[in-house]
């Protein structure tokens, strides 16, 4: 079944990258302005639907109170070092809208939910660790923005319920493959999750959230051609003499990242879809995806068949209508 099928105002997520700017501001609003102003570049540069997203929370009632002094428990220490007043986050939204971007923020709690609808936020993200927290769910649902969840760490019923509650309200819900690998490598990250999430949630638009600290650009080839259409990344800049964690990615770094997605877009067909060239059953193979008589040119045609592209692993021959060797026997089979 194909993303068509999605419930209204799922569109959104079709080819979006997430931007995952999180508290990497470090409480500081000059800090989250570099940093929206270098990547939005980047965005533009590349000419894609990007979103750069915040995380919200209330702090004063995140921490317990007999945890607050304990400057040797570092996410304490970080959440309280990194904290922005309400017109800070505003400035940091207005910032992001304005570079061409969608605002985005996760919620951690019932009170930022509320700052997502007071500062307009316009898509909401669902932290892993909370696919079960179902007040915060319950709260985030009354907004009735799109939302996208990550699955890294999750059981199935877990996502099954979330699934089924967001359905049953018909607002739109972006599934993301993630292992909660922080950072993570090739042989770690199970992009066969992505098939699974697909069969089980044909109505959702199944994503990525990425980690990898070597290489980025094979996996989202990967996921795409697994049908994955949403893709998100931590990202960061080496400023301010402060180490830039191994799972962020730097303005350039994200410019090879877009053009690894576009890469893998042309090596798809142009459906948009990895399955539509096969035959549903009793229908035949779209024309456009049939096999082209594939045979040898003729020494004296040779010149002639790689300038159009005829000859396999020529890059002409990546035109949406090749279709390579194995493809053509695969095809011709059905």
């Amino acid at each position: 079944m194909s993303h068509s099928q999605t419930s209204p105002g799922a569109e959104i997520f079709e080819h979006l990258f997430v931007l995952e700017l999180a508290n990497n501001h470090q409480g500081r609003l000059e800090r989250g302005l570099r940093i929206i102003r270098d990547f939005s570049r980047i965005v533009r540069f590349n000419n894609v639907k990007a979103a750069i997203k915040l995380q919200f929370r209330d702090v004063d009632a995140f921490i317990h109170r007999d945890f607050r002094e304990r400057a040797d428990i570092r996410y304490i220490k970080r959440t309280l070092d990194t904290r922005l007043s309400k017109l800070e986050y505003a400035t940091l939204i207005n910032a992001i809208r304005q570079a061409g971007c969608i605002p985005m923020a996760t919620p951690f709690d019932e009170v930022s939910v509320e700052l997502c609808v007071e500062l307009g936020v316009e898509l909401v993200k669902i932290a892993s660790s909370d696919i079960n927290d179902w007040i915060l769910i319950e709260k985030i649902a009354t907004t009735k923005k799109p939302v996208i969840v990550s699955t890294g760490g999750s059981s199935l019923k877990d996502i099954d319920d979330l699934v089924k509650f967001f359905n049953r309200r018909g607002i739109p819900l972006a599934i993301n493959h993630c292992v909660s690998l922080y950072p993570s490598e090739d042989h770690e990250i199970e992009l066969n999750q992505i098939d699974f999430l697909r069969r089980r949630y044909p109505h959702n638009v199944i994503g990525f959230s990425t980690h990898e600290q070597r290489d980025w650009q094979t996996s989202i080839a990967i996921a795409y051609a697994k049908g994955a259409r949403t893709f998100e990344r931590h990202i960061d800049i080496a400023a301010d003499g402060l180490p830039v964690a191994e799972y962020c990615s730097l303005p350039h770094q994200i410019d090879q990242w877009f053009k690894a997605h576009k890469k893998g877009c042309r090596n798809v067909r142009r459906t948009g879809h990895p399955e539509a060239h096969l035959a549903e059953p009793g229908k035949s193979v779209p024309r456009c995806a049939g096999p082209r008589r594939l045979r040898p040119p003729r020494a004296r045609q040779g010149a002639r068949a790689l300038r159009r592209g005829h000859l396999p692993g020529h890059p002409a021959a990546e035109r949406p209508d090749f279709l390579p060797r194995a493809d053509a026997r695969r095809v011709a089979a059905l």
